[in-house]
């Protein structure tokens, strides 16, 4: 069956929460210095304002998603759209950080209702194949369009009002949802699926949040004790997750869906792309900034073009994929990727931000039409009652592995900047114990020297850091081209065996 207009209306509708999420993730950054002065929280309070936002969308994904499955993904996205525009409210107008941490929180576990049911209903919406693969695009393309317009819209707010009024701008945009929600959107929910099991989610949370927590915290701190202890228990509660699924007869997460090749390829694509991107994206932020001079507003401007070529590469993957088989797609999208980031290893010297801003761009091109061709092939690849739970995998495998990314590369590029930084002499032994730690603590060291020390200091630590990305972009681009060979042939045409043995799992779930 074809979409007609009620459905692409539908899709707008849907669009608004996906771009309103990343709206809310890229303006905080901005506000940050105004609620700071207002609020005056300490340095903990002001990560926990930051991280827990990202930390509960990552824990609730997968719980949101099979909970839409049972109740009915557009009243699960009503439920949450009204929860996130209360919460909003109580984050533009919290007078402590205690108060405006919870209100983040509390906007963390909205946020994840969000995500698998839009993906979730257009999987019912648009049932022919081409069709759905535009409205993905779309969808995509909406969550990566609210990162470019985010910081000019919160720009201008924080220009002309306090820094509470970014909340607020989500208030209206689910009002409109909800009043057009039950017109436009079809209801949709497995009527065989059983009774949540509360164990299953409560083990679901203790294995996503502690491992989340500790790759960004050792990507903040490196590696420690505490650390390393609360990953191990996230994975082991994870493996006491996975046993207990197995041996449910109506388990929360059915594991027998990454017996179908498509789903579980696709869902490895996405982590090892989201792993790659977001650990450069980290060390890209920082050479614009700390090697390339520039401040925060002109560095975000030197990333627009990026976040543009993700637009593009993703609006342009379905047409390309009627063309051509979506399995090279795919794979050639991820190769230019690789080229973009190989072109990093040449950046240097006064042409280093123009270099690193064309490879990013080239970069996320190539990825675009990852993102899109992954989550079609996951959402298609399993049966309609299950696209909630596959929806909620998809997203959490991004979580994953942006977190991933941004611990294993930003210690890799942290390892190399302290082998390679050679402090020049003369400088104070707690000035070069700064430098040695970091760029930022190179910066902050050079500021206390005299001029031509500080300029050698500066030159030393702006070589080391671009060595950590040159080696960082080396590795992301063969770990991409190494995924991009196993992804064509992992999804390429399946033999008439292999067919009937996924489709009796595909009738077993």
């Amino acid at each position: 069956m074809r979409a007609g207009r009620r459905e692409w209306l539908g899709l707008a509708v849907l669009a608004l929460p996906t771009l309103l999420l990343s709206l809310d993730m890229s303006v905080l950054h901005l506000a940050v210095p105004h609620l700071a002065a207002d609020l005056q929280p300490s340095s903990t309070q002001l990560l926990w304002i930051i991280d827990i936002y990202g930390f509960m969308i990552a824990g609730f994904l997968v719980t949101m998603g099979t909970l839409g499955d049972r109740i009915g993904r557009r009243k699960l996205l009503m439920y949450g759209c009204a929860a996130f525009g209360l919460a909003s409210i109580v984050a533009a107008f919290a007078s402590s950080p205690q108060m405006l941490i919870g209100a983040r929180a509390a906007l963390g576990v909205a946020g994840a209702t969000l995500m698998p049911s839009t993906l979730a209903l257009i999987s019912n919406m648009f049932q022919d194949a081409r069709q759905r693969g535009t409205a993905i695009a779309v969808w995509m393309s909406c969550f990566m369009g609210g990162m470019v317009v985010g910081p000019v819209v919160g720009g201008v707010l924080l220009e002309n009002f306090w820094w509470g009024s970014v909340f607020l701008m989500g208030v209206p945009v689910m009002i409109l949802l909800l009043l057009t929600a039950p017109k436009l959107l079809p209801e949709y929910r497995d009527e065989s699926a059983g009774r949540l099991d509360f164990a299953s989610v409560a083990l679901s949370l203790g294995t996503i949040l502690p491992v989340i927590y500790a790759l960004k915290e050792t990507a903040k701190d490196g590696l420690s004790l505490v650390n390393v202890i609360v990953l191990v228990a996230g994975l082991f509660v994870g493996t006491v997750f996975v046993r207990r699924q197995r041996q449910l007869a109506e388990p929360m997460l059915d594991l027998q869906l990454f017996k179908v090749r498509a789903f579980s390829a696709a869902v490895s694509i996405m982590l090892v792309g989201a792993l790659t991107m977001g650990g450069v994206f980290l060390l890209v932020s920082q050479y614009l900034q700390m090697v390339g001079g520039l401040d925060a507003a002109e560095a975000g401007l030197w990333l627009v073009p990026q976040a543009l070529a993700v637009v593009v590469g993703s609006l342009i993957a379905p047409k390309l994929a009627q063309r051509f088989r979506p399995e090279f797609v795919l794979g050639f999208g991820m190769l230019v990727a690789a080229g973009g980031l190989v072109l990093f290893t040449q950046a240097s010297g006064p042409n280093g931000v123009v270099l690193v801003a064309l490879g990013m761009s080239i970069a996320s091109f190539g990825m675009g039409p990852q993102g899109v061709l992954c989550t079609e092939m996951v959402i298609s690849s399993v049966p309609p009652q299950k696209a909630g739970a596959a929806s909620a995998l998809s997203e959490t495998s991004a979580e994953f592995g942006i977190a991933m990314g941004i611990a294993v590369f930003g210690s890799i590029g942290t390892a190399i900047y302290r082998d390679q930084i050679s402090v020049p002499g003369g400088v104070p032994s707690e000035a070069a114990a700064q430098a040695t730690d970091s760029m930022a603590g190179a910066l902050h060291a050079a500021s206390t020297l005299p001029g031509s020390l500080a300029d050698g200091l500066l030159v030393t630590a702006r070589d080391a850091f671009t060595s950590g990305l040159h080696t960082v972009a080396g590795i992301g681009a063969a770990v991409v081209v190494i995924f991009a060979v196993i992804g064509m042939v992992a999804l390429r045409k399946k033999d008439a065996a292999a067919a009937v043995r996924e489709q009796a799992v595909l009738e077993n779930c």
